[in-house]
C-alpha cells in the first residue's frame, strides 16, 4: 500500500522565542517492512541528519533568534512524504544492528516486575523457567499481546508520559504508548527482548491512532528474528503500518524533543494526516 503521510507540530509561544535546541526522529527508513519513495522535513531549524546504532534516522539542530529582526512567537515542524508498506511483519535483523539483549535492558517505564511475569505465566500456561528460553514461535508472541491489549484498555486522557509500565498495568488502562510500555515490561520480566516502535497508522475509521506505536519482540536471538506486533489492535502489524523509529521505550525515540529559552508558556498542536494513494 502506498501511503501519502503529513505530520505537522506546530508550538506557539507568549513572549519572543531566544534559542532553540531540536532532537527529531520524524524520518523513515526503507527496510523489510517497507520503501521510502519520498519524505522531507520543513523547520525553522537548520537540520543535520545522521543514522543512530539502532538504525534510526535523527536530525538535529538549533538555532538563535535573540537579535532576530522579527520577533518569532510560533514555530512549526513539518515531516511528509510517501511510503510504500509491504506488509511485513516477520523478519531476521542485519547483523550489524545491536543484538537483541540489548532490549532485555530495563528503563525507568518498563522495569520488569514480579507481578507482570506471573500473569504472563498464567496467561501463556507455562512455567517462568521455560518461558525465559524464549517464545515458541508467533503465535505465542501474539497471544500475549492480545492479553496485554485485554489487560490496558485503550483510553484517552487518563495517564501521560510519565506514566510507568507497572501503573498503566494496574490501572487496566492507557494509550498505545502505555500498551506497548506494558507489553515490553512483561517481555523483559520474562526473559523476552523487546524493543518500543514509533510510527504511522492508517485507518480512515482510526485518525485519532494516526501517530501509534507498537512493539518489536525477538523471538529467535540466534537469528536476530524480530517480529512486529500491534498491542492496541491485538494483531501482527501490515499494510496499516509505517515505522518510523525504534528504541527501548518512548522517551529513547519521541518525534520531537528539545530545550528551549525564551518564548514564556508554549503551546503544542500535532496534525497528523494519512491518505492511501
Amino acid at each position: 500500500m502506498k501511503l501519502s503521510i503529513r505530520h505537522t507540530t506546530r508550538y506557539t509561544y507568549t513572549q519572543p522565542l531566544l534559542h532553540t535546541v531540536q532532537s527529531l526522529h520524524l524520518w523513515p527508513v526503507s527496510g523489510p517492512c517497507q520503501q521510502v519513495d519520498a519524505w522531507a522535513l520543513k523547520s525553522l531549524v537548520t537540520l543535520h541528519g545522521r543514522t543512530d546504532a539502532l538504525g534510526n534516522r535523527v536530525h538535529h539542530g538549533s538555532l538563535a533568534l535573540a537579535h532576530a529582526t522579527q520577533p518569532v512567537l510560533a514555530t512549526e515542524v513539518v515531516a511528509s512524504g510517501h511510503v510504500n508498506t509491504l506488509g511485513v511483519a516477520d523478519w531476521c535483523e542485519e547483523p550489524h544492528l545491536p543484538h537483541p539483549s540489548l532490549f532485555l535492558r530495563s528503563t525507568l517505564v518498563t522495569e520488569p516486575h514480579v507481578r507482570m511475569a506471573t500473569w504472563a505465566s498464567e496467561v501463556l500456561g507455562q512455567p517462568l523457567p521455560s518461558l525465559a528460553n524464549g517464545p515458541t514461535g508467533v503465535s505465542q508472541v501474539l497471544a500475549l499481546a492480545t492479553a496485554v491489549s485485554q489487560k490496558v484498555g485503550y483510553r484517552k486522557g487518563q495517564t501521560g508520559v510519565e506514566t510507568v509500565a507497572l501503573e498503566a498495568f494496574d490501572w487496566g488502562l492507557g494509550v498505545c504508548q502505555d500498551q506497548a510500555h506494558v507489553k515490553l515490561a512483561v517481555c523483559r520480566s520474562i526473559g523476552w527482548p523487546a524493543r518500543y516502535v514509533s510510527g504511522y497508522f492508517y485507518d480512515a475509521h482510526e485518525p485519532d491512532l494516526a501517530s501509534h506505536a507498537w512493539v518489536d519482540v525477538c523471538v529467535d536471538v540466534a537469528t536476530r528474528r524480530w517480529v512486529s506486533v500491534d498491542i492496541t489492535h491485538a494483531c501482527l502489524t501490515d499494510e496499516r503500518h509505517v515505522r518510523v523509529a525504534v528504541g527501548t521505550d518512548y522517551s529513547t525515540c519521541p518525534p520531537i524533543k528539545g530545550i528551549r529559552q525564551g518564548g514564556g508558556q508554549e503551546s503544542m498542536a500535532v496534525d497528523v494526516s494519512i491518505q492511501a494513494v
